[in-house]
């Protein structure tokens, strides 16, 4: 995983890692720990913070440099 990603799109938006650790209902330590990678985080946590960032989810990967969330498709 890119955690450079994780820490650069947190503070392109001006925001602390206490902010995030709230939007993902965890500690500012735990979310410390995904930044710094030392530990994976959780596919409903990057789903929650792609959704919060208006991204996809391989952008925060770093699978692409496309920033735009894909379209939602119909079921």
């Amino acid at each position: 995983m890119n955690i450079d990603r994780l820490r650069e799109i947190r503070e392109d938006r001006d925001l602390k890692q206490k902010d995030i650790a709230k939007i993902l209902h965890t500690s500012q330590v735990q979310y410390s720990r995904y930044e710094s990678g030392l530990r994976s985080i959780p596919i409903d946590k990057l789903a929650i913070l792609a959704k919060f960032y208006g991204v996809s989810i391989d952008y925060l990967l770093g699978l692409t440099n496309e920033r735009k969330p894909y379209p939602k498709t119909k079921v």
